[in-house]
């Protein structure tokens, strides 16, 4: 997939943001993080990080054309991932 860098809460979680008005300091950033009782955050609580840039499988592409003389493989529909990146085409 695309790379997108380091995103925040809002981007890559679909997070709410905080208030805008009535004196609130905090607009974008994540709220709590867990509660006081446990005196730990658990483990996979969505926060702010690394976006982009997994490995994705695609399956059910259809190969419309093979142009051996040109090196090119035709497939119909989009492919994920950014421009001029290299593609792995594996046999069913």
């Amino acid at each position: 997939t695309k790379g997108k860098g380091f995103a925040g809460g809002i981007k890559r979680h679909g997070f709410h943001g905080g208030k805008a008005t009535h004196g609130s300091k905090v607009h974008r950033a994540p709220q709590s993080t867990g509660a006081t009782d446990p005196a730990r955050v658990f483990a996979g609580v969505r926060k702010p990080g690394h976006m982009g840039s997994e490995r994705y499988t695609m399956r059910g592409a259809k190969i419309v054309k093979i142009d051996t003389a040109r090196n090119l493989l035709l497939v119909k529909g989009a492919v994920p991932g950014a421009n001029g990146g290299l593609l792995v085409i594996t046999a069913n």
